[in-house]
């Protein structure tokens, strides 16, 4: 095979795909126009290569655009032929993967180009819910095509010559790519606007086939699960260490260590990504204080608090689990929303959407208290007040309006000497787990170390959940 720099747009398909499975749709399809000489020009598959195939047995949908073609760029039939791969994929259920590297919009072509956008846009719109869409840039993404992947699920960049923007560095007043490169890969990842980076072209398609496995094929498929060889009953003692760092908790916590984080470059004090329970494939949101490395180095703090980027992080993936019937798992360790000017502006609206999206998600949900649980901030977090059909707290969690000694000097400002006494009175009455679980707010207080196979049993008696909402047409937050 040749090097990454030099993948043609066949291999890139052949290197994704189980072999010898690829079946091309459309191949002899060729632009219709003849402004601007385009006939003379010979754009083979006019610039997209479409067609089926499997991952693991698992059937899929294609398109690839190729950038020897016309640099790849998008015009009426190269549109028609990506809409006729989105018809046929919702007409059987299977997940669409495109895998863009093109110059944008053909400006030979015109309207006829923009209608070809507008047709990918709406099927885009339509398969949204119904079945997986996984958009990866392995060159140039720029205007429209931009559009393209945020329209997605689950977006990926490679480092190596991958471009993504709606403008151009350049176009931007005061800004050029020496300056900002606004287009590059990693501005992306850190700007929440791409799912996973990774290296080069072979890691991002292998870690699609590696997401494609642990996903249903569409809303109605229930077999996004695998075999388990690792021990449902397994303790997991670290647990309790891994608190500050939830990524790390997850991974213990999951079968044989399984978990793919989603956005790891993104909003990082929130934690996104899916782990496997007993072969089932989980959705799992987390609170996350510190970032620890391999030898156990913390490498950044956070303040536990809700901040914008972390609620419109976590919605957008709550979203996709309750679209496609993925139960969801919360750890939870969270002091209030983030207190600065700039997010004062954002932060209600923000945590709205987190709030409506676990409300109002069906799928089953169970939340898992790992550390404080504070005022409205904790509400948001998948609590049992907004549906959470299961809440278990682990030894020590505290959960109520704030912190017991800042609620001590509050209602006892004019008698400073009974502060310590009335919080140690606040903390029990008001901020301890066992005083919500007397109140039926949390259904049992477990050991850290049991937590694996707390949620491991949850999950199987929640296997069968079934929840009506009101009808109506759709939510409007």
């Amino acid at each position: 095979m040749n090097t990454t720099a030099q993948l043609s747009a066949r291999e890139r398909i052949n290197y994704l795909l189980d072999d010898n499975s690829f079946v091309e749709v459309g191949a002899l399809v060729t632009k219709r126009s003849t402004d601007f000489n385009l006939q003379q020009k010979d754009i083979p598959a006019d610039g997209v290569i479409t067609g089926y195939g499997v991952i693991d047995g698992n059937l899929v949908y294609v398109y690839c655009q190729d950038r020897t073609a016309l640099n790849g760029s998008i015009g009426e039939m190269h549109a028609k032929k990506i809409a006729h791969i989105y018809d046929l994929a919702l007409k059987v259920g299977a997940p669409v993967i495109g895998i863009i590297d093109c110059a944008g919009l053909r400006l030979q072509e015109a309207t006829d180009a923009l209608n070809g956008f507008g047709e990918i846009y709406l099927k885009q719109t339509l398969a949204s819910g119904v079945i997986p869409q996984i958009t990866a840039v392995l060159g140039t993404c720029g205007g429209g095509a931009a559009v393209l992947t945020s329209l997605s699920d689950f977006s990926f960049m490679a480092k190596n010559q991958s471009k993504l923007f709606i403008n151009s560095p350049n176009a931007i007043d005061g800004n050029f790519t020496s300056k900002c490169d606004s287009s590059s890969a990693d501005f992306r990842a850190n700007s929440g606007n791409i799912d996973f980076l990774l290296e080069n072209d072979e890691s991002v398609l292998a870690m699609i086939r590696e997401l494609i496995t642990i996903l249903p094929s569409n809303n109605e498929d229930d077999a996004s699960y695998d075999e388990c060889n690792d021990d449902l009953n397994r303790l997991v003692p670290n647990v309790s260490s891994y608190i500050t760092d939830t990524a790390l908790a997850l991974r213990d916590i999951s079968d044989e260590n399984y978990f793919i984080e989603v956005r790891k470059d993104y909003a990082k004090e929130m934690v996104t990504g899916f782990i496997r329970l007993n072969g089932m494939t989980i959705g799992a949101v987390a609170n996350r204080t510190e970032i620890i490395d391999s030898e156990g180095n913390v490498l950044e703090k956070f303040d536990g608090s809700l901040t914008t980027a972390g609620c419109y992080k976590a919605e957008k993936f709550v979203e996709f689990c309750d679209a496609f019937n993925i139960p969801l798992l919360t750890l939870t360790n969270v002091t209030g929303y983030k207190a600065t000017l700039e997010e004062e502006k954002t932060i209600g609206l923000a945590s709205a959407k987190l709030t409506y999206s676990f409300a109002n998600a069906t799928i089953p949900k169970v939340n898992i208290i790992v550390g404080k649980a504070f005022g409205s901030a904790y509400l948001t977090m998948n609590s049992k007040h907004i549906g959470a059909d299961l809440v278990f707290a682990v030894e020590g969690a505290k959960i109520g309006m704030m912190d017991a000694k800042s609620a001590a000097q509050i209602m006892y400002q004019d008698e400073v000497d009974k502060i310590e006494e009335k919080a140690s009175e606040y903390d029990l009455l008001q901020s301890s787990a066992e005083a919500a679980a007397k109140r039926g707010y949390v259904d049992s207080i477990i050991d850290a170390a049991s937590t694996r196979k707390h949620l491991i049993y949850a999950y199987e008696m929640l296997f069968t959940k079934r929840e009506k909402r009101p009808s109506k047409k759709h939510g409007t937050v």
